[in-house]
């Protein structure tokens, strides 16, 4: 079965809007687009090579892949991206959309039906893992289904305030297993975290 990776910039409250710049998504008046730009170092680069240095299919909910597909496909052949550029404009890319008729990006495909059964019977199928970048939404409906192999944050000593979050009150308890932790020198952690079962509890009461 094929596992499913989320990967996200995400600040110390929760908020994965627009990391990029004030431009990606600018919904609800945020105004603090291009939040992770100041903590940009090399860490982090190798970070994302490394996240997509094994084969993988993107799984991209409908605003990011609007971002993504008007981004990618134009990045001059020069640019330090053109790598990545590259590698996302040629794998398979599954959309969660109701606009099926404006996915164009090549190598596009729209998952159909509902998302959890799409995504189980996605799994299931032969192929590379599958790889999702911001996708709020969706991706909150993927934890509510307990549909998330592995989390990779990349954690921003920042508080936001406001803004599209990633988890809310639907996602399945779940338990999982730090495989990675790193700093960097601003200050950003760096984290891989690996499904673990169910969340266990217990009491500090001795008289329990």
């Amino acid at each position: 079965m094929r596992k499913l990776t989320v990967s996200a910039f995400i600040s110390l409250d929760g908020v994965i809007q627009s990391p990029g710049g004030p431009g990606e998504d600018p919904s609800g008046e945020f105004r603090l687009g291009g939040w992770i730009v100041p903590y940009a170092d090399e860490a982090i680069g190798e970070n994302l090579q490394d996240l997509l240095s094994q084969p993988f299919e993107l799984l991209l909910g409908r605003c990011t892949y609007d971002i993504f597909a008007a981004y990618w496909p134009r990045v001059p052949a020069d640019s330090h991206s053109r790598a990545i550029a590259d590698l996302f404009n040629s794998v398979p890319k599954h959309v969660a959309t109701h606009r099926p008729d404006t996915v164009d990006w090549r190598n596009s495909h729209v998952l159909e039906g509902g998302l959890a059964d799409a995504i189980r019977a996605l799994k299931c199928e032969d192929g590379a893992d599958l790889l999702t970048f911001g996708s709020g939404n969706m991706v909150r409906q993927l934890l509510a289904d307990d549909l998330v192999d592995e989390l990779r944050f990349v954690i921003y000593p920042v508080i936001l305030g406001r803004g599209k979050r990633l988890f809310d009150d639907n996602a399945r308890a779940s338990a999982f297993t730090l495989a990675r932790s790193a700093a960097t020198r601003d200050g950003v952690l760096i984290t891989r975290y690996l499904r673990n079962g169910d969340v266990r509890t217990g009491s500090f009461d001795e008289d329990a």
